[in-house]
């Protein structure tokens, strides 16, 4: 005679809810990673931007000294450091020398630079590679702003996700390529302020000269007038 085992086999439990928590957690994982690059993404693009409006500010500046006919003679009026917030004046409504014309468009512009960009500020200088005064015909203009970003300390990282500026240094004459130290080496408004992003972009300065002719002007040769003191 044969019995029938009539008591029912045993379940595994808790399967179902160990396999519902690995999924979770997989689940989860993929979502961080997904936002992380979002985030990297992001954060490219706002440097992206910001860069960006420091080359317009720049062209911005550009186009105001070329409205000034003796922005050239004026040239070390538009050098100013980081730190220097100067006092615009007013050329709006009332006329201005040329002195006080550079003065206007510097501290319009410094205080577009500080509205636009996070901590915006800027740097203008004279290049390092004219030492005549007389000669000197180009501005180095360096922006720097911050970024919402956590402080790099290793230096090639830096180089990497920071600029790392240096705008005391000149190219060599003897054609190798290399960078020498310049005549301004101990001017700090020409490196990027610690922990700031920088862009450093160099304007030329062009002098403007009307011309006239004096008497009979199929006779005599042109003359220019070149706006000074």
């Amino acid at each position: 005679m044969h019995f029938m085992n009539t008591q029912p086999p045993l379940r595994q439990s808790g399967i179902t809810l160990i396999e519902s928590l690995i999924a979770i957690i997989i689940a989860a994982l993929g979502i961080l990673g997904i936002l992380g690059a979002q985030m990297r993404t992001l954060t490219d693009t706002q440097t992206t931007v910001r860069r960006a409006q420091a080359i317009r500010l720049i062209e911005d500046l550009s186009e105001r000294m070329k409205v000034n006919p003796n922005a050239a003679s004026d040239i070390s009026a538009y050098v100013s450091a980081f730190s220097a917030e100067p006092s615009p004046g007013d050329c709006q409504s009332a006329s201005c020398t040329h002195a006080q014309l550079a003065a206007f468009d510097l501290g319009s512009w410094k205080q577009s630079v500080k509205n636009r960009l996070p901590l915006g500020q800027a740097s203008i200088f004279l290049a390092s590679g004219e030492t005549t005064d007389s000669n000197r015909r180009q501005l180095g203009i360096m922006i720097a702003w911050r970024e919402n970003e956590r402080d790099i300390a290793n230096t090639q990282d830096k180089k990497i996700y920071r600029d790392n500026i240096d705008a005391t240094k000149v190219l060599a004459t003897d054609g190798s390529g290399t960078l020498n130290a310049g005549s301004d080496t101990s001017d700090a408004a020409q490196t990027c302020p610690a922990n700031y992003t920088c862009h450093l972009q160099y304007i030329t300065v062009a002098a403007r000269c009307a011309p006239y002719f004096g008497g009979d002007a199929a006779a005599v040769k042109a003359q220019y007038f070149c706006p000074g003191a």
